[in-house]
């Protein structure tokens, strides 16, 4: 993720259901930071700044801002869109829209993720493109096979730093599905 940088805080998930190819996860509402980019990895210095302290958050006992550190969390998602793509830090479960740091930058945006059911595979290596969409092609041959329906595009989910060795790595490849009907079902 950066140089040194420790996540300390992962997105967390309810297992649904589990195979030898992937899982299907519910998460709950998440709050995240997003930059819309062109290019590659354009949108990871304006979220790394923004977590790194270029934001400001309301001190109402002194009617003041101030700006905070926020730690580091996992994954990091990237979804490619055909013009634009998004690149997203989550943030962590103390923040809600009313208390997280105001972005200092106009192109990062605070928002709301909802809750839904996604369906994971997960795989070591490197980020690159050839060996995500390697992965997000296998998984969803697996769902056609299961009959489950997803959204495009594919999220792409990292959660080590760039420095940790490619067989360490955990990467996924994650898509929206419908499951039972949107019904949670826990």
């Amino acid at each position: 993720m950066g140089g040194g940088t420790v996540a300390s805080e992962e997105v967390s998930y309810h297992l649904v259901e589990k195979n030898e190819i992937y899982e299907i996860r519910y998460y709950e509402p998440v709050l995240v930071a997003e930059v819309e980019y062109t290019g590659v990895n354009s949108g990871f210095g304006d979220l790394f700044n923004y977590i790194s302290g270029a934001n400001s958050q309301a001190v109402p006992a002194e009617n003041t801002a101030t700006s905070i550190k926020i730690e580091m969390t996992t994954p990091v998602t990237r979804i490619n869109h055909s013009d634009t793509n998004v690149m997203q830090f989550f943030l962590p479960n103390r923040f809600t829209l009313e208390t997280a740091p105001k972005p200092a930058n106009p192109n990062v945006r605070i928002k709301q993720q909802e809750s839904g059911y996604f369906a994971a595979i997960q795989y070591s290596g490197r980020a690159s493109e050839e060996n995500f969409y390697k992965h997000a092609k296998s998984l969803t041959e697996s769902l056609d096979a299961n009959n489950i329906n997803y959204s495009e595009p594919a999220i792409r989910a990292t959660y080590n730093a760039p420095f940790t060795p490619p067989f360490m790595r955990r990467n996924e490849a994650i898509y929206k599905i419908k499951w039972n009907d949107g019904e949670v079902k826990l």
